[in-house]
């Protein structure tokens, strides 16, 4: 039997069969931060991905130099697409996962990152840690979870 799942930055609902999205239901999102990109520039989910890939590469090589599983316990999610939506499903019981999708206004892009209800705050703390990464590689402003806004010139 399938599970239904809501995407909160779409507002569709998609169909998986991992227990561990339970928490994402129609209507309900529970934090929300974003990315405003600088005027003229625009990315794309593969884009987004990519970077995801670069981030959680940038911790594998720290942790290589610390001598420990250091990007696992820094990234410890697994992504999954749908939809152009990236869902982070938590691996493990102190993190639920996140959503990431790219969304255009005009000539504005702009990355959203959702929580779920029930998000812990070790979700929290690393979608803000993800989010000020991709701003820094960007630029741009973010409007982090807390209604404060960080201002980027990009990499």
């Amino acid at each position: 039997m399938h599970q239904q799942t809501f995407s909160p930055t779409t507002g569709k609902t998609w169909y998986n069969e991992r227990k561990e999205t339970k928490g994402w239901r129609k209507g309900r999102v529970e934090l929300n931060a974003y990315l405003k990109l600088p005027a003229g520039k625009a990315v794309t989910t593969e884009e987004v991905k990519q970077l995801l890939e670069r981030y959680r590469t940038a911790l594998g090589k720290t942790g290589e130099q610390l001598g420990w599983a250091y990007e696992q316990a820094a990234f410890p999610y697994t992504v999954h697409e749908h939809d152009s939506v990236l869902y982070l499903q938590g691996d493990n019981r102190l993190y639920k996962g996140m959503a990431i999708s790219v969304r255009t206004d005009g000539e504005e892009t702009f990355i959203d990152v959702a929580l779920p209800p029930g998000a812990t705050h070790g979700d929290k703390g690393k979608a803000n840690e993800f989010s000020k990464w991709i701003a820094k590689t960007l630029g741009g402003e973010l409007h982090l979870f807390s209604g404060r806004t960080m201002t980027f010139n990009g990499a």
